[in-house]
């Protein structure tokens, strides 16, 4: 009889074991720690000179993917009645 609660009786105090450590605070906090804010990004090179980028051609495998594009697309795949 006591064979046959020893195993559950082991995994719910293992179970609360590792459990309780997850629930306490924190010992070790990092709140003396002085933090300084990071450098701000320099400004991307502007490659295009200026020029303002073309509209990509509709049967251009890079263009952009969206519901109007692929709606455009179905209807061309579909024969015309």
């Amino acid at each position: 009889m006591m064979t046959k609660r020893f195993l559950p009786a082991l995994l719910a105090s293992a179970a609360l074991l590792f459990t309780l450590p997850a629930c306490s605070p924190a010992t070790d906090s990092d709140d003396d720690v002085a933090t300084a804010p990071l450098p701000p990004l320099p400004a991307a090179p502007d490659t295009t000179k200026g020029a303002k980028a073309a509209e990509p051609a509709p049967n251009d495998p890079n263009r952009e993917l969206n519901a109007t594009n692929a709606t455009e697309d179905i209807k061309k795949m579909q024969p015309q009645m």
